[in-house]
């Protein structure tokens, strides 16, 4: 019953992220994506700030920037936009984690999103590469890179798994962005169900990553 109300909740919102896109796109994204293309390289340019600060300071939420990535640059610029911010700016933070260790961390992202930071860390993802996948592949990638940096993760099994992550999480967001806007109803279909695929592995996830926590203790 707890899993049936999950994937309800998270049909729930699927199905108001497509609205509120749709309305978005009715009322005021034409002119908005008119002036985006008047903009050249530095349209890209902004969303790799924008998300890459929202991945170093995780208090800022960064899945909205691949929707808008989809919806302003297209799919395939929005895509690859996203993928290279993704893999700089989480190496980045996983780079910052391994070689200054958690003092400059804490200052970073602040004492609540430090705890929750440490918290992967009792799963002890450094030891386990699909664990560290899985999680990359949730909403919470950028805590994530941060704690593999902490936990003593080596660069050569952080790299994979965030490449593979990348790979498969950042697609469907960023066709949903996209194709909503551009009333490809396939694809749109085809989206939807990745990022509804990527909310039950994120449950999934959490699941194993609550019950490694618990064998610690």
């Amino acid at each position: 019953m707890q899993r049936l109300r999950k994937i309800l909740g998270v049909s729930i919102v699927v199905a108001l992220v497509i609205v509120v896109l749709h309305l978005a796109h009715t009322h005021a994204l034409e002119p908005l994506r008119a002036q985006v293309e008047g903009m050249g390289v530095w349209a890209p340019l902004g969303i790799v700030a924008l998300r890459g600060i929202s991945i170093l300071l995780p208090a800022f939420p960064s899945t909205v920037y691949s929707l808008l990535a989809g919806a302003l640059l297209g799919f395939r610029t929005g895509l690859i936009t996203i993928y290279i911010t993704d893999l700089v700016f989480c190496q980045i933070a996983f780079l910052i984690a391994k070689r200054y260790g958690q003092k400059p961390v804490k200052k970073l992202v602040g004492e609540k999103a430090s705890k929750r930071i440490e918290s992967f860390n009792q799963s002890q993802i450094e030891g386990n590469p699909f664990l560290l996948t899985g999680l990359l592949m949730t909403g919470l990638f950028d805590f994530v890179s941060y704690a593999a940096g902490l936990g003593g993760t080596k660069w050569k099994v952080f790299t994979p798994a965030l490449i593979i992550s990348v790979a498969l999480s950042d697609l469907p967001i960023v066709a949903l962005g996209a194709e909503v806007f551009n009333g490809g109803k396939l694809i749109l279909v085809f989206a939807s169900l990745g990022v509804f695929a990527l909310a039950i592995i994120a449950g999934v996830v959490k699941k194993y990553q609550v019950k490694a926590s618990k064998q610690l203790k």
